[in-house]
Formats: C-alpha cells, structure tokens, sequence
C-alpha cells in the first residue's frame, strides 16, 4: 500500500531527481516521516543512489526518518520566544506530556521539538503542531493544548481565538496569525490593484525599458547585500542560456523577521505580479517561489492566487497578452535550514539537494538553477519593482536617500509596545523606530538579525540606509532588564551553531570555539587573552564561502565591539591563564568509580 503511494508521488513529479524536496515533502506528509526502508525505492525510482537521497533527508530540520508523533509539536527556541516566556511554556508542555523536548511519548501520541524562528516574533511564544501555527501560548493555553491532544481532538480545533486579521482568516489559510501591520508606506499601501501594472504599463515596453526603468530607480536589493536589481537583470538577460529562471527568495530565516509572511498573506498578487515582469525583464518563461517550511499553512491560499492569475491571463501562455511570452509561477517548499536564505544554496536546494552554498564565480546570473542564467530577488524587492514600473523610476528614486532610494519593511519586535511590520523611506533613524514601536528604557537594539549588528544607545541616533546602518529587516529591541550575554549573545550564538551547513571549516567550528569562550567569562574564568582570542577567531569567519558564513560570529563581535564593558566587568584582571576547568571536579567521578584519592 505505502509501496503504491510512493510509485505515485514519484510519478506526479515525473520521477525527476531535481524534484526530490517536492517528492519528500510529499511522503512525510502522507506518512509523517519518511521510513528508512523507502529511501533505496526512492533513489531508484530518480536515478539516484541512497546516499544521496538520505544526504538531503539529514540535511533539513524539518525532514525525519523516525515518527515524531500523532501530534508534533515544534516550540520556537529563538530570544524573543524567550523574552515572552517561553521556558515556562515548554516546561509545562514537558510536565504535560511526561517527557523531554527531543523526544516521543511512549505511546507515540505528542512529541516535542525545538525548532529556530518561525516568522512569528511579534507573536510569541509559538509553535507548529502539525503544521498549524499557535501564537501567544501561555502556560495555560500550553495545558489545554495537551489536554485536548490526549482527547484525540483535531489540531485545528484547538485554537482557542477567532483568525486573525486580513486574509488570516481566509477559508484558505484559517490561521490565529494576527498580520500586526502598523505602517505602510508607498509600496504596501491600500492603492495597488492586482495585475493593472503588468496588462496596461508592461505590455506596451519592451524587456529593455523594463530594465532601464528598474535601474533609473535604483533599487536595491532588499535581502541584506544591497546589488542594484536592474544591473542584476541586466547581466542575466545578456548571460547565455536556452533558458532562464526567476527566483523568489522567500525563505525569510532571520530570528526576528517576518514581514514576507505579512506580505504573502495580504498582497500575494503583488510578489506575482513583480516576479512576472522579472521575467519579462530577463527572458524567462518560468518564475519559482522558494517559500520556507514554516509557512506551509499559506500553499493552498497561495495556490489559489496562481490559479486565478492564470484565468485572468497574468499567467500562462501569451501572459498579459504578450505574444510569445509564457510566463508561469510554481512554489518550492523548504524544509528547514536558515543557510537556504543564501541564493546559491536556495538554488541547490530547489534542485533537490542540499542546500549548501556554491562556490563563486560563476554567479547564479551565468549559471543559476539547472545551470541556467537565474535572477534571485526577495519578497520586498519584487514587490518595489511593481510600484517603479507603475509611477516610474524617478519617483521611486525621489523616496529614501541619495544612495539609498526607495523604501525599507522592518519587523520590530521585542520590548516594545508595539511589535509589527513598519514600512518607512529609507533615511529613519534608529530612535524614529524605537519611538514608533513604543519602545522604553532601551538597553540595545540587535538591527538585521543576528547576522546583523548589536548596538547601544550610542548608536541610536544612526541612519538606517546602505551607507550607514544597512538592514535586512529584522528590528528587535531589548530593554534595561535582558541579560546580554548570556540571553542575547549566547542564544543567537547558538543558533548560528546549529544552522551552519558545515562545508567551510571556520563556519563548521569557530561559533563552538566563541560559545565556549563566552561561557568560560560568563563563569568567571575569563581572562583579557580570552577577549583577544574572541576577536581575532571571529575575524577568521571572512574565510568562509558565503554571506551567511561570513556574519556567523557577528553576535559576539558586534557585541564586543559595542558592550566591551559587559565582558570586561566579568574577566579577571589580574589573572593571565586560566583553563576554566576545574581539575579536581573533572576527575570526581572517576576517582570515586575507582576509589581513588586524586593529588594535584
């Protein structure tokens, strides 16, 4: 029977191995795991070996080869999770289930997993149960929760409010989500109507005004490097190649961002529309949403919205009445890895592999997915380009600063009264958001996620903009009480850990070097050659292939640089060497297991 269901889901994906996320995300959901005994049925059915299928398998959080329950409970371990109580919830859900995170109940009804930031930081805590997204769980709601999972009930029974706001409660999606939209701005507001900008403007130019219109803007990027988006098209029209593919980057893994799953929920039409005349831009016949794991929820409302641009000639065969231009959209789910935020992994992954970045040269512009040319954009970015082509790019280029145009979407989050999507022109200043947000006794502020920068009050009255402080868009504060380095650092720290694809070395050891340095200080046993070896290991994370590799240790050298005094109030002044061990306490249990008096 399970034997039957694979032959077919192989076959819905015409057994091409370049689909095997597609075919894995397929089985777990009807399995809830993938058995081992399937693997070698899968590779062979794709022309591939065991051991590749299994390599991709290990790869992602989100895939397993063991059942993780009837219910399956992920609870977000990010700093804001925290920040709002999370340990006291995942202690509850522990008593409540009789057993520990990482773990199945005996009999195979609950199990509980941490997992890193589900795009719900203006929400917390929260957590997945079986792919439904519960928000703003209490101690209380956590033991309802486990009490109607005992009673057999279905996930989505459970919630214990109405939907949330805007399409949230759209027959589609039925979320709790709330979408805590507090500020549009020129891009995002009320005045877009789907699909006019694509039929009335991009019809009547040609692929080359698109490109020069996009480039009198100057857009920029919005995924945290800040390339010019119309030189980007540019290269990739120009690039060789039978084919070419636009990608949507909209694996949004930063701790603390989540305004592309506010923008998918509410203005889908819009990200669609910014992708199809990308591809107009560039030459390309099909475009792919590369959608992270966590917002599976929003497919089938997704799905809808595709299906009916297709009906109203937004997509499909002569789109927008284009002749010859047959532009289409699919969506490609993740399963789990922050590092698939890099473009050359995200292709790797949507090729059904692992989602390690790619050495470069050549770029994904040259040779991109399935080696051909590939234009990567984000959320933010494809949606800018839909306003450029509607009021032209001297109007875009008239918003923001003179090197920085346009507007930026920041997700604010934290001690602040009013967490949620702010959209603003570039130019803002670190206090305009903390005044906004409604923010009090403001100790620092971690701008851009933890790969970005940890600043203090010093720093506050600093732009935001590519020549000062440049943001991906992850915007969370913390107040006089948080701990910095042992929360803060420590966590994001941990993350990086965690999340790192291990191909380069620095990436795959130095972050395990830098938490066992901050906990040595943060016990006391810290000394100033520890504060050195920090900053120069830290240094040597340029050595790694990709972006995100590069800002692994930025948690702990832009808090050093910024909040020296924390660690140096916790180092010993006078002491130069100390191991940090205890030798006496580290040879107990032997001596006692061998009744054996230790001497020093």
């Amino acid at each position: 029977m399970i034997e039957n269901k694979i032959q077919k889901i192989l076959d819905k994906f015409n057994r091409d191995k370049t689909r095997l996320m597609d075919i894995l995300l397929h089985i777990q959901s009807e399995i809830g795991y993938i058995p081992q005994t399937l693997i070698q049925p899968i590779a062979d059915g794709i022309d591939l070996s065991a051991a590749d299928v299994l390599q991709t398998i290990s790869f992602y959080h989100f895939f397993t080869l063991k059942p993780r329950g009837k219910y399956t409970i992920y609870l977000n371990n990010s700093i804001v999770a925290y920040m709002m109580g999370r340990e006291k919830v995942a202690k509850v859900f522990e008593e409540e289930c009789g057993c520990k995170f990482g773990e199945v109940t005996e009999d195979g009804l609950i199990g509980l997993f941490d997992t890193a930031c589900i795009g719900m930081s203006d929400q917390e805590p929260a957590a997945l149960i079986n792919g439904k997204v519960f928000t703003n769980i209490t101690t209380f709601r956590a033991r309802e929760i486990i009490r109607d999972m005992k009673q057999g009930r279905k996930v989505e029974e459970m919630f214990a409010t109405t939907f949330g706001d805007g399409k949230n409660a759209s027959p589609l999606i039925r979320t709790i989500v709330r979408n805590r939209m507090k500020r549009t701005g020129p891009v995002l507001n009320m005045s877009y109507k789907a699909g006019n900008t694509l039929l009335k403007q991009v019809a009547q130019m040609t692929p080359k005004e698109v490109i020069n219109e996009v480039k009198l803007s100057h857009l920029r990027g919005r995924g945290g490097a800040g390339f010019p988006t119309g030189l980007k098209w540019e290269f990739c029209r120009r690039a060789s190649g039978e084919k070419k593919f636009v990608f949507c980057n909209a694996d949004e893994g930063e701790p603390g961002t989540f305004k592309d799953r506010v923008i998918l929920t509410e203005k889908p039409e819009m990200l669609f529309e910014g992708m199809t005349i990308a591809g107009y831009a560039i030459g390309a016949k099909e475009g792919i949403l590369y959608l992270r794991y966590e917002y599976m929820y929003l497919k089938k409302y997704l799905e809808d919205v595709l299906d009916r641009l297709r009906k109203n000639n937004q997509l499909g065969p002569n789109t927008a009445n284009i002749k010859g231009f047959d532009f289409d959209i699919r969506i490609q789910f993740g399963a789990g890895a922050y590092v698939c935020g890099e473009e050359s992994a995200l292709i790797e992954s949507s090729e059904g592999k692992r989602g390690e970045p790619r050495n470069r040269p050549p770029f994904p512009v040259e040779k991109g997915y399935l080696d051909y040319p590939t234009v990567v954009n984000n959320v933010e970015t494809l949606c800018s380009v839909v306003r450029i082509i509607q009021n032209g790019g001297d109007w875009y280029r008239s918003l923001g600063t003179e090197e920085s145009t346009g507007t930026k979407v920041l997700s604010v989050s934290g001690d602040c009264r009013y967490a949620g999507i702010y959209e603003l022109e570039w130019g803002f200043t670190v206090s305009d958001i903390l005044e906004m947000a409604g923010a009090e006794n403001t100790l620092a502020v971690q701008v851009g996620g933890p790969s970005g920068a940890l600043i203090g009050p010093d720093d506050f009255n600093r732009t935001l903009c590519y020549s000062d402080l440049a943001t991906g868009g992850s915007f969370i504060i913390f107040n006089e009480s948080r701990d910095i380095l042992r929360d803060v650092v420590m966590n994001f720290t941990e993350f990086f850990i965690d999340e790192s694809c291990g191909s380069c070395v620095p990436c795959r050891n130095i972050p395990t070097l830098l938490k066992h340095k901050l906990e040595k200080i943060l016990q006391g046993h810290g000394t100033e050659k520890d504060i050195t070896d920090i900053k120069e290991w830290g240094n040597m994370m340029q050595i790694n292939r990709c972006g995100l590799g590069h800002t692994a240790a930025n948690p702990v050298l832009t808090s050093l640089k910024n909040f020296r005094h924390l660690y140096e109030d916790k180092i010993q002044k006078t002491v130069e060497f100390d191991s940090g061990i205890d030798l006496a306490e580290a040879v107990a249990e032997s001596c006692e297991f061998v009744d054996r008096i230790p001497k020093f």
